[in-house]
């Protein structure tokens, strides 16, 4: 998805300490629904391979920058400016990668009792990925690292210490965790398949107006139809047609909307056979009828 969005800003670093941290902002186009999230990755290939690595990934949507300073604005971003015409809503993906060596500063002599613990080790059996919810604790944390003023020395430690406190509230979503952490579907503890799910995904993002069948995604990417739907379910918790509909009727609300199309231009652009299929589609997934929307 982000192949196709206006990237405004990247910045790349390592921290003393074996941390490795990026962060790309894009311009966020009126077409995509982007929901707020994060992501923690543990990926073990053996109990003391340097290529073991925890990750957090974070995805931030809806702050508003200002092109003009290149940071956000505060008259952007209290609504004070609301005509400004250097105001531009963005998408913030963040990484933020551990090394085993890093990670190794925390670890306590004793028993292993909690899921963290096992990561912190990497004693944990298998690798995996878990959605992380961003509590206000989260929020704050990486809008102080999107947002700070430090420089030089003082920029390294504030950033590790933000960087810290993300692992550990992280952490804290997995106490109590036990194996449900592993994917039900086997198949995408392997990296490669997962990537091969993300892969549909984008594709998917890429055909909203030229509509393709589930067998031409799973041969795009190189995956069986069924590890297709059961991997892309227990990924992103809906079907494959259903957020790629969704993702279709919300790109013809954008038309419809924003940009003033008719309904049997929209129809035609998303590949619909005739209107009367697309304005059933689209009352099913808004709630109202196309001409409707044009009223409003």
């Amino acid at each position: 998805m982000y192949d196709e969005l206006e990237l405004m800003q990247q910045k790349e670093q390592q921290i003393p300490g074996s941390v490795q941290f990026s962060i790309y902002r894009y311009r966020k186009m009126p077409q995509f629904e982007v929901d707020d999230l994060g992501m923690l990755i543990y990926h073990k290939v053996d109990n003391k391979s340097a290529e073991n690595y925890l990750e957090l990934r974070f995805c931030i949507s809806g702050n508003m920058y200002c092109r003009h300073k290149q940071a956000e604005c505060d008259s952007c971003k209290f609504g004070s400016s609301p005509v400004c015409e250097q105001r531009s809503p963005s998408i913030d993906v963040m990484s933020f990668l551990f090394s085993p060596t890093h990670l190794s500063q925390f670890i306590s002599a004793g028993k292993m009792k909690t899921l963290p613990d096992e990561i912190i080790h990497f004693k944990h059996s298998s690798s995996f990925s878990k959605t992380l919810s961003l509590c206000g604790r989260t929020r704050t944390v990486l809008e102080g690292l999107l947002n700070h003023n430090y420089s030089g020395a003082m920029e390294n430690i504030f950033l590790n210490a933000q960087m810290q406190m993300l692992l550990l509230f992280s952490l804290e979503c997995m106490i109590g965790d036990k194996e449900e952490t592993s994917f039900s579907c086997k198949f995408l503890a392997n990296e490669a398949d997962r990537e091969k799910i993300e892969k549909a995904r984008e594709i998917l993002l890429q055909h909203i107006g030229e509509p393709i069948t589930i067998k031409e995604l799973s041969r795009k990417v190189a995956i069986n139809e069924c590890y297709l739907k059961k991997g892309f379910k227990e990924l992103y918790g809906t079907t494959v047609f259903d957020f790629y509909q969704g993702q279709r009727m919300e790109h013809a609300r954008y038309l419809l909307y924003e940009k003033g199309l008719s309904v049997t231009e929209v129809s035609m652009m998303l590949g619909y056979s005739s209107i009367s299929h697309f304005s059933t589609a689209f009352k099913k997934h808004t709630g109202i009828k196309p001409c409707e929307l044009l009223l409003h």
